[in-house]
């Protein structure tokens, strides 16, 4: 813990040159300078001792949870016994998810497309096939699942794994069109192959293709069905090494499936066909049919189909079999969406799905494949969805997902997240939010409920807000690495539809998502909400628990960047504060504006991007548009796009800017009170020479905002260029929302960041007032005051002064963020009003003053009172106010630029947190700017990452990692160490389900996969061993220590031990390999004395 007295930290560096003294700055990875501290004067100079309490002990960086659909799924498989659901992705990742809380994600080093996933089932483990063509075995009787095991298959690509409920042999099926056996306990592959060649007839000329089926049969363990893609299927008898029978069909094979009995199994094709065959009539199918076809008259084979990509045949003890497949439909329907089609008994049920089908399973009541299967939901996985259709109801309705697959329901554009929230809020919002729930699905709980989740000892309430590409705007609740969503809003109902033909003015701005969300901000204790969007507009939301029907009021407000103030000594024709009374009239408009559209060959002035609406609103409980603020066209020039947003509740003021210029509005009394263009808030005091340029007239792109894709945008210059850079082409909006937008600026200088906060407006001010601070791209920090009235009435009526402090502070960089501790190092928050319902009955509630919380640190005692924190692109400063002493200055980064920072609470003391476009995030102490963290953790490879990082207290964190995925981190060592306390446990003691008494004339006639035994038959005494070369195997990290959060038990101890064995296995492999060779020499030593025996067994001793 170390103290700080700045009275003799500024008399010590009183007497040596500025910049001599270090704060201890840090060079690692990031180009990160030195930090000094540079004496702006004495007086007036804090003189309380400030203990911090934050070292770097405090602080380390970790990946908690990640949220939403895995982005770009490959593969699917189901455990039925501990009812848990893995997904694996084209980018290596899997995620395992079970009931609520239960979410695990883990990724393959290597990066390949998952092709396949395995469960043992009951077996608390997971084999996964990779593009790479290897087999991986992860162990998931720990929180955090590992390899244990991994093999690289060298000459051979695979194309199908089957595993048999409860063996331990793995079939694995290859492009060539070879099966291969591999021993899951010690993942080493058997030398029983089945060739291709060996497995057709050898009449045949072709070769049949990648294997593409395998399946042991229900009836008989020893047999083993193998399909080709040429549409060859052969039932290998395992013992006797030979192809008992063989099926042909013309056309390609896609799937196979048994029924249940092992009499019979159904292949589906790529004409769209469905082929039924009999083990005792192999010839031809037992019966063939296309259920999407139109039938032909005079006999004739039904016309083809779009091919059928899986068929399942389950089977029900009390009724007709389902027969389950996706695709198949006719050609002629070329519109028609993905479906999955359910057939049972004569009913056949299409059910259309909104995205492509990538992978569908059956959820059976029993693992046993010879029992009847008795479906009760499908689980359909589709290119960005997971359903499950319910198969007990007639009308199959799906379930109610409980995870938050749905969060790129619309392209997340930005990012907000709250840890330590008011409690209160998620109750209410949800109270709110699920009175517009969906309705119709099933009554039934959600099938997937394996695994375990206790609440762990982080209950602090959280809460993210994600705004969408549509214009709506979603809050979730993320307490406890859960998310659920609470509440959606749509602020795209505020505004006309647009019709087609109308939306040319919005497409001098936005190719596409007018109403695309850009910034968001939200004050949850007094819960004003306001956001900005891409076409230039602005809306402040107030909650209220009643439903209202009135007006939207909104205001236009022309914001031009007048660069001929600066060449031309003339006067200005509009003085920069017009005169309230003459403006309310033209400002506030209740209609928005009727003129939408100019006509051709006229300039558009004074026309806003959007309409809203003018009519009167019904808006339901919960967030309910107060006031909306467009900005419009200027001479022919759309309105730049808004590039910082700030609100605050206590004094009734919202303030937004753009490279033009800032707007400051009161929407209490709805009125603007400033539109000014950023070169006139220096009035006389401009420290930079700005040269004058013409209008813009090239179209303004938000490249990036919502993309679904995933391709990396090459980052050399942002990596080495600031984004303040004459000649760099994109630029990034600083805010406190971390939004990210185009900004020009070629010669503008933007209005990057804002902050309401009760300080002192000038030097030397003996009280603090109202004030707001602007920070700009050129790195200019200027203070504007704000004179408000104290009293209600009057606040209502008299109306609110802004002007110029003329406190100009300057940093290196764009500035990013602001924020205020008093004397005694206590983070201060912005003042706010206590929230009451605008719209309560109650009377005496309606007419009751307003509560405000200020926060303010005046005192009668002279000197400084309060530190401001400024936190630019390059450097962070701290000031002494009301001497605006700079007290610490860090350089946080040469040679890259900071993304995102936010000054946070962190153990109940403030420090500031960035996020650099290299990749490094920072921690550094407060006020001090000493340095406690620095961690090379994620290069920017993606817009994506930049505009929706955000830090928030307790040390957390989050981003958009993929387009539909959030993932959630942690700089805190705290929440590292009790990280596996608050995750869930994929694995949980489960007794396997008794196998139904299959009686005696079943038993004695059923066949004989009841003596069948794989170790004999695969094992290496008698199978040999299979070629180095083929195959190689790659030890797992996950260890026997791995091991230890395994569930009790038999299953446990035997897998503890299988590990065990394996681990010694490798060093005995050298002693088995000479032990080999010393019974091979011992055997031919046996096999000549024996010959020399027999030959002089019947001499005499004299014919020797």
């Amino acid at each position: 813990m170390k103290k700080f007295n700045f009275r003799k930290v500024l008399d010590g560096l009183t007497a040596s040159s500025p910049g001599s003294g270090s704060s201890g700055g840090s060079n690692s990875g990031g180009g990160a300078g030195g930090g000094s501290m540079h004496p702006g004067g004495t007086a007036g100079v804090l003189r309380e001792e400030i203990q911090e309490t934050l070292t770097s002990e405090y602080f380390q960086i970790c990946k908690t949870v990640r949220h939403g659909f895995p982005y770009q799924p490959t593969a699917m498989a189901f455990d039925p016994v501990q009812k848990i659901l893995a997904i694996g992705t084209r980018t290596g990742a899997i995620r395992i998810l079970g009931r609520p809380g239960v979410d695990c994600y883990c990724q393959h080093e290597s990066g390949a497309a998952v092709l396949q996933l395995q469960f043992l089932i009951n077996e608390g483990a997971l084999v996964s096939a990779s593009s790479d063509d290897t087999l991986h075995l992860w162990n998931l009787r720990q929180k955090r699942p590992a390899i244990l095991h991994s093999l690289k298959f060298n000459r051979e690509r695979i194309t199908y794994c089957h595993l048999p409920f409860q063996s331990k042999w793995l079939y694995v099926g290859t492009e060539r069109g070879n099966t291969h056996i591999v021993n899951i306990e010690s993942f080493i592959l058997s030398g029983y192959v089945i060739m291709w060649n060996k497995a057709i007839e050898l009449s045949t000329k072709t070769h049949p293709g990648p294997v593409v089926h395998l399946s042991d049969s229900p009836r008989d363990e020893g047999k083993l069905l193998i399909g080709y893609e040429n549409g060859t299927v052969v039932f290998w008898d395992l013992k006797s090494k030979r192809a008992e029978l063989r099926v042909y069909y013309d056309e390609a094979i896609h799937s196979i499936d048994w029924h249940h009995e092992g009499k019979q199994f159904m292949c589906s094709h790529s004409d769209g066909s469905l082929t039924l065959w009999n083990l005792k009539s192999p010839s031809r199918p037992f019966q063939t049919t296309i259920p999407h076809g139109k039938s032909q008259r005079e006999g004739r084979k039904s016309e083809s189909c779009k091919p059928i990509l899986k068929v399942e045949y389950k089977t029900c003890r009390n009724s007709e079999p389902f027969i389950i497949f996706s695709g198949g439909l006719s050609y002629d329907k070329a519109c028609r969406r993905p479906s999955l089609t359910i057939m049972h008994g004569k009913a056949i049920t299409v059910l259309e799905m909104d995205h492509p089908i990538v992978e569908f399973l059956t959820l059976c009541e029993t693992p046993y494949p010879n029992e009847f299967q008795e479906p009760y939901a499908v689980a359909v996985l589709l290119e960005k969805d997971l359903i499950v259709v319910d198969l007990t109801q007639s009308n199959f309705p799906i379930f109610e997902n409980p995870y938050p697959m749905d969060i790129h329901e619309s392209p997340v554009t930005c990012t907000a997240y709250f840890a330590d929230c008011p409690p209160d809020l998620i109750l209410v919002l949800y109270s709110i939010g699920v009175k517009h729930k969906k309705q119709g699905y099933s009554n039934k709980e959600w099938p997937i409920s394996g695994g375990a989740w206790n609440l762990g000892a982080q209950t602090y309430p959280e809460i993210i807000i994600t705004g969408h590409a549509d214009g709506s705007i979603k809050f979730w609740d993320a307490s406890a690495v859960t998310l659920q969503m609470l509440y959606k809003l749509k602020t795209s109902k505020v505004f006309e539809k647009q019709k087609v033909g109308e939306g040319k003015q919005t497409c001098e701005i936005v190719e596409e998502d007018p109403f695309a969300i850009q910034m968001i901000y939200w004050c949850p204790e007094s819960r004003i909400f306001c956001v900005s969007g891409v076409s230039a507009y602005v809306i402040i939301y107030k909650f209220s628990r009643h439903e209202i029907t009135t007006e939207i009021v909104s205001l236009e407000v022309r914001l031009q960047y007048d660069v001929e103030d600066i060449i031309t000594p003339e006067p200005e024709t509009s003085p920069p504060f017009p005169d309230l009374s003459s403006q309310l009239p033209s400002s506030r408009s209740l209609s928005g504006s009727t003129n939408t559209v100019a006509s051709e060959g006229v300039t558009k002035d004074s026309i806003p991007c959007l309409n809203v609406k003018t009519r009167p609103v019904r808006m339901p409980p919960g967030y309910q548009a107060d006031l909306v603020i467009q900005l419009v066209w200027v001479d022919g020039e759309p309105p730049q796009q808004i590039t910082s947003l700030a609100v605050s509740s206590a004094y009734g003021i919202v303030a937004f800017g753009n490279c033009n210029g800032l707007v400051v509005v009161d929407f209490i009394q709805k009125t603007v009170l400033l539109s000014m263009g950023t070169i006139d808030l220096y009035r006389s005091s401009d420290l930079y020479q700005r040269q004058p340029r013409s209008p813009r007239k090239n179209k303004q792109f938000i490249a990036g905002l919502t993309e679904l894709n995933d391709s990396p945008v090459p980052l050399e210059l942002e990596r080495c260029k600031s984004p303040t850079s004459e000649n760099r082409e994109n630029s990034y909006n600083r805010s406190r929302s971390s939004s990210i937008s185009s900004i020009d600026k070629d010669s503008k200088e933007a209005i990057t960041a804002l902050y309401f906060m009760e300080s002192f407006a000038r030097k030397n001010d003996s009280a603090t007032s109202p004030c707001l601070f602007v920070g700009t791209s050129l790195g200019m920090v200027l203070v504007i005051s704000l004179n408000i009235p104290s009293e209600d009435e009057q606040r209502i009526t008299e109306p609110v002064i802004v002007l110029p402090s003329g406190t100009f502070l300057s940093l290196k960089g764009a500035v990013l963020t602001f924020s205020c501790m008093d004397r005694t190092g206590a983070l201060m928050q912005p003042p706010y009003e206590v929230w009451r319902d605008p719209n309560n009955t109650d009377e005496n509630e309606k007419i009751g003053r307003r509560k405000l919380v200020m926060n303010s640190s005046s005192s009668q005692e002279t000197g400084d009172h309060q530190y401001t924190i400024i936190c630019s692109e390059k450097q962070a400063k701290v000031f002494s106010l009301p001497s605006q002493t700079c007290l610490y200055v860090h350089n946080i980064t040469e040679t890259s630029f900071i993304l995102q920072a936010n000054v946070v609470i962190m153990c109940n003391s403030a420090c500031l947190a960035c996020f650099c476009a290299n990749g490094h995030i920072m921690i550094m102490s407060l006020p001090s700017l000493r340095p406690m963290l620095d961690v090379n953790y994620l290069p920017l490879t993606d817009m994506r990452i930049a505009r929706t990082f955000c830090f928030t207290n307790e040390g957390q964190a989050l981003y958009l990692v993929s387009p539909t995925e959030i993932q959630r981190l942690t700089y805190s060592q705290e929440m590292c160490d009790n990280l596996q306390d608050m995750l869930g446990d994929l694995f949980t003691p489960i007794e396997t389900p008794e196998a139904q008494n299959r009686g005696f004339l079943k038993g004695l006639f059923g066949g004989s996969g009841q003596t069948f035994d794989r170790e004999e038959l695969f094992g290496e005494a008698s199978a040999g061993k299979a070629s180095r070369s083929l195959a190689q195997h790659i030890p797992g990290p996950g260890s026997i220590e791995g091991m230890k959060g395994a569930a009790g038990g038999v299953m446990g101890e035997l897998t503890r031990a299988r590990i065990a064995l394996d681990e010694r296995g490798q060093r005995l492999g050298e002693l088995e390999e000479k032990t080999a060779g010393m019974m091979t020499s011992a055997e031919a030593f046996s096999k000549h004395a024996h010959e020399l025996m027999l030959k002089y067994k019947d001499k005499k001793w004299y014919q020797f």
